[in-house]
Parts: C-alpha cells; structure tokens; sequence
C-alpha cells in the first residue's frame, strides 16, 4: 500500500532521530530504513519496533532501494555531515556524488512518491534531487528555513515570555548564513512583534535583534558543543512527513522550487509554502520590505554561484 508508507535514507544521527520522531508521534504506517550500515539500519529497526506497543501499529524494518517502489516518501538525510568550523555549503562537492548515484537508485525502483530532503546544504541537494530525478518541482521538498524559523519563534517567545506556538514568525532565503529574518510579519497573536512590545514588554530593538543572530549562529553553536544537530531537524521532518500523509496544507517555509515568485527562477530556496498530499501545493509570495527582499535576492545569488560553479 503506497499510502502512508515512509522510506528513510541515511540512518545517521538525524534519520534515526526521524524516524524516533515519526514512530512516537504515529505518523505514517510502514517505515523502512535504508542505509550503507546494514547492520545499524536493522537494529534501529528493531529498537524502534520497542516503542509500539506505546503508539500506533507500524511495520518498521531494514529496506533497500527496491523497497522505494511504492513508497509514498522517501525522506533523505544521507551524507557526509557537517564538521566543526564548516559551512553547510563546504560540503557540496562531497555529497553530490553521493546524491547522483542515490537518486538514480530511488527513481529506478519505479518510485513516484515525494522527495524530502535534509542533507546539507539543503538548498543545493534539494536542487540537485529534483535535477536527478527529474521529478516534478512541486515532488521534491527540501527542509529549508523550517527548524530556522522553529529556532526563531523559540528564542523570541523565550525573549517575550509567550508560548512559542502563539508566535508567527518565518526565516527566508538559504539555510545557511545568507537567510534572514522576515520581521515585517513577525507577530504574537496577530499583533506585531513591535506593537507587542511597546504594550506588553520592556524589551528593546537589540535584544530583538540578538534572536536573529542566535538563531544563525545555533546550528554551529550547537556543532561545537555536541558534534551535531539532530533532535529538532528530526522533528521538523516528521511534521513535514505528517503534513504530506494527512495532506494537511499546511504552511512551513521549506526550500521549494521558484518559478517566478520574488522576482526568482529555477531554485530551490527557503519560502513558506503550503505542503499537502501532492507536495508543495503553493509557494507564497509573502510581501516583503525593500530590504528584506534585497536579502532575499542576495541569498539566492549565493546559491545560484554554488549551483553554477558545481554543474548539476
């Protein structure tokens, strides 16, 4: 049965903290995990096969490219991962070799379902994924600004004293040190960030600001003190995977296919965008500042140097 049926590929710190993810809030209903370390995709499986008796039936087991067929997901979060003092773009060359040979393998399984990619720089290999494939644009998601813009609501929430889920708030542009932050249409509550503070908080414009920088600089932060990020991009994925099955349409700023939108063309870059049962149902074309669309542009130059320099 394609519906509902999930294929992981990468078995690493952040697939098996998806799939960890996935399992315990019982998304999906067959799950099965791919991985060069046949071993370890095995015992994942059974490991997490423990937890079901606590959740939802799933069949959970160690696959190969064949078992891609009839999957409705193949989520990607295979590749060399990012090291301490390295940018997410310093891994390019490395992992798109590994992503030709991977994307050839899924496509002549016979799959037709949805990519959903993770590895970095997410941006390029989500870009490189549909280049491959040669899917349709709408079929191949990356992760884009989605734990980007988790971190931001967090720390501006943590800043404000609310909920982070009372918070509306995206990062655009490459995941990476280029994106920026959409504060136009920050709000808490539908109300303006700058309007709730002035009524709400003794918080000043820098301490706002600061949220921004911490949010750049987490995933590197975070790299230095443990070695890698995996807990909250393992939980960003499950939403994305839960969004597609329930085809929920709903809006997270992942890296998707431009055709126009912000003045961009033929890149995938990090935008909100409404994700149901066919993928990315809609980008939307958010009105941004003159200086946030400056940002936006300046960010995509960045990556329209890396994907020409790298010939996909």
């Amino acid at each position: 049965m394609k519906d509902s049926k999930i294929i992981l590929v990468g078995d690493g710190a952040v697939g098996s903290s998806f799939a960890y993810a996935s399992t315990i809030l019982g998304i999906g209903r067959e799950l099965g995990i791919i991985d060069i370390n046949e071993k370890k995709a095995e015992g994942d499986a059974m490991d997490l096969s423990d937890v079901l008796s606590f959740t939802n039936p799933k069949h959970i087991y160690k696959a190969d490219y064949s078992d891609c067929k009839d999957a409705e997901i193949v989520v990607i979060t295979a590749g060399i991962p990012q090291k301490s003092g390295e940018s997410r773009l310093d891994l390019i060359e490395k992992n798109l070799k590994i992503f030709k040979d991977m994307i050839g393998q899924i496509v002549d399984s016979g799959f037709d379902g949805i990519f959903l990619v993770a590895s970095n720089p997410v941006d390029i290999l989500t870009y490189a994924t549909w280049k491959y494939s040669k899917f349709p644009a709408n079929k191949v998601i990356g992760t884009g600004t989605t734990l980007d813009s988790s971190r931001f609501k967090k720390e501006i929430a943590n800043l404000i004293g609310i909920d982070p889920r009372s918070v509306e708030a995206f990062i655009m542009g490459e995941h990476g040190d280029s994106e920026f932050a959409v504060w136009s249409h920050t709000n808490v509550g539908g109300m303006p960030l700058y309007e709730w503070v002035k009524s709400h908080s003794e918080t000043d414009e820098k301490e706002l600001l600061d949220t921004f920088e911490k949010v750049k600089n987490a995933a590197y932060e975070i790299i230095d003190k443990k070695g890698a990020t995996f807990y909250g991009i393992g939980m960003a994925l499950a939403r994305l995977v839960e969004a597609i099955i329930n085809d929920q349409n709903s809006v997270f700023s992942t890296s998707s296919y431009l055709d126009g939108e912000y003045g961009l063309e033929d890149i995938f870059i990090g935008a909100p965008s409404v994700i149901g049962k066919n993928g990315v149902k809609w980008v939307l074309e958010v009105p941004l500042t003159d200086i946030e669309d400056e940002r936006m542009k300046e960010s995509a130059k960045t990556l329209k140097e890396i994907i020409n320099k790298s010939n996909i």
